[in-house]
């Protein structure tokens, strides 16, 4: 089956913003964090083959939709993330479809609901499923925070990878909450979501599958404890990008999550709720706190979660599936069945694995 790999390149992103002219000021220090190394994509491209496919890579810039064209691949595999807007990681999805194209991964207004954290979290609240308390705050507009909770967490509306949210986006007190929302307003251009900070455990959930096939793999439980001193406990870009390095992973992951069952399986439950209400087609990470009482809570969903290949590099979707038994390329080649099941490609996929 011929496949094209859709991705966002660091390089790809970083020629990108300097091709846009309109922007006047340089980039916030983690602006390109959503970017996959080539070690990924090529990592990426090898799983494909050697699931029995044949695989084309096509970075998601402007160019994309006469390379899709040109290709007319059976599947496009997407993993792109774009670079700017609530719709970035919309764009090849909404070429796909223009296209006639089918692909994995969830269709382009799920990707944009679940991007900006706002969204998703009213869609949340209105089928009562817990999420922190939240305040939005606009650039231009006045910062009241006569009516924030304390402790709070200040982060850019639309941002994955951890992108905007370091050690000092806890914040404790009014004074220092106007600081930071002022900080990140003037700094990531967009609006700035303020949530209630939960002190319990976290653990992120990864998921995929599709209706009542949606499976929860063995959850990864993040502790705090290897954070340098000082460290907010969460899992900040500090943490994930900075802190955590191959050479010196930090020892924050339990998978499985030591957790008695009793809240495994309301984790779980909670997951595939949040999972089938904001419309994720065939994989997804979701990331869930507990609060003081033990509660567990959406933080927010990751319907392109990252897929970093190795062990050393902590990514959490592959944390799971390997604990689950699937190595990187069994991972890929399942997620290329559930979505050729969605689609109606199981033939084709089969006649491929097969020919291996």
């Amino acid at each position: 089956m011929k496949i094209a790999l859709t991705y966002s390149s660091k390089e790809g992103l970083i020629r990108e913003f300097r091709a846009k002219r309109r922007f006047t000021q340089l980039p916030a220090d983690d602006f390109f964090a959503e970017g996959d190394s080539m070690e990924t994509i090529q990592a990426v491209m090898q799983a494909i083959r050697q699931s029995g496919h044949q695989v084309t890579g096509i970075e998601a810039d402007h160019h994309a939709s006469k390379r899709l064209s040109s290709a007319r691949p059976d599947l496009v595999m997407n993993i792109a993330e774009g670079l700017i807007g609530d719709f970035r990681e919309s764009y090849i999805p909404m070429l796909c479809e223009r296209q006639g194209l089918p692909y994995t991964g969830s269709d382009p207004l799920t990707l944009g609901i679940c991007l900006n954290k706002m969204r998703t979290k009213e869609i949340l609240g209105y089928y009562q499923i817990p999420t922190p308390a939240f305040q939005v705050y606009y650039p231009g507009a006045p910062i009241e925070t006569d009516h924030l909770l304390f402790p709070a967490i200040i982060k850019p509306v639309a941002e994955g990878s951890s992108k905007g949210i370091d050690n000092r986006s806890v914040v404790n007190d009014a004074n220092t909450a106007r600081t930071v929302i002022s900080h990140k307003l003037s700094t990531y251009r967009q609006p700035v979501i303020v949530e209630t900070f939960l002190t319990g455990a976290e653990c992120t959930a990864a998921l995929w599958g599709n209706g009542e096939d949606a499976e929860v793999l063995p959850l990864v439980e993040i502790g705090f404890n290897d954070l340098p001193a000082g460290a907010v406990p969460m899992y900040s870009y500090e943490a994930k990008w900075i802190w955590d390095v191959p050479e010196k992973p930090l020892q924050i992951f339990k998978c499985p999550a030591d957790i008695d069952n009793c809240l495994k399986q309301e984790i779980e439950k909670l997951a595939k709720r949040a999972y089938h209400i904001l419309g994720i087609r065939d994989w997804c990470r979701i990331d869930i706190r507990l609060d003081a009482s033990g509660v567990p809570h959406i933080l927010e969903l990751n319907p392109l979660p990252g897929i970093l290949p190795r062990p050393e590099d902590n990514s959490c979707f592959p944390k799971a599936a390997r604990t689950a038994g699937y190595s990187y390329t069994d991972m890929i080649g399942k997620l290329i069945s559930i979505a050729g099941r969605r689609i109606g490609l199981a033939e084709k996929i089969n006649a491929s694995f097969n020919s291996i």
